[in-house]
């Protein structure tokens, strides 16, 4: 079973100036993968029903994925080193909200319904970054410790429910304040499956 809290953050100044300098690093890659995403889906496109019987149909190129946008993250790195300040499984998760966005523009969700072609955001309209794993004990007292940006002060106004552990972080601007939602997962379903 999963459960999620919301908590208030209380970072320092210094913190606050890098989560927002994150927060934009990760908008202008996140714009950049979606036109990659673009145009590869308009290059290999082609309108079967209003071609000529006798046409040239360009060479298909490939399509970018999951994968193949995964692996321009190292050099992404090399080009650009100012997102080496950046925690990588944070920035493998702007990739993984690219493939989740297009692929419900494209195939829809799981009733079918398919969302309108995903839009580009401005840097005011993105605002969250995602820790997909968090370690054990990163939670000590009223501090968290978030990889690469040190130790946050956050408010705990609920404890942490027995059995539970921390699976990953999502730290949110909301307005000027920052709010932190933990995932749980409970350990004694996951025993109770095996």
């Amino acid at each position: 079973m999963r459960t999620a809290y919301q908590y208030k953050l209380r970072p320092t100044k210094q913190q606050v100036i890098e989560l927002d300098r994150w927060l934009a690093m990760l908008c202008a890659q996140y714009n950049y993968l979606l036109a990659d995403r673009f145009n590869g889906y308009e290059q290999n496109r082609s309108p079967v029903n209003a071609c000529p019987l006798i046409c040239h149909l360009p060479e298909l190129q490939d399509n970018p994925d999951y994968y193949s946008q995964k692996k321009t993250l190292p050099q992404l790195k090399k080009t650009h080193p100012w997102y080496k300040e950046i925690y990588s499984q944070v920035l493998q998760d702007v990739v993984k909200r690219v493939k989740v966005t297009f692929e419900r523009f494209i195939k829809g969700d799981s009733n079918g319904q398919r969302s309108g072609k995903p839009r580009f955001k401005a840097r005011n309209r993105y605002r969250t970054l995602t820790y997909p794993q968090m370690k054990e004990g990163c939670l000590q007292g009223n501090l968290i410790n978030l990889p690469m940006l040190g130790k946050v002060k956050v408010i705990l106004h609920r404890s942490i429910p027995d059995g539970f552990k921390i699976k990953t972080a999502s730290v949110t601007r909301i307005f000027t304040s920052k709010q932190l939602i933990i995932y749980y997962q409970s350990m004694t379903v996951l025993l109770m499956r095996i």
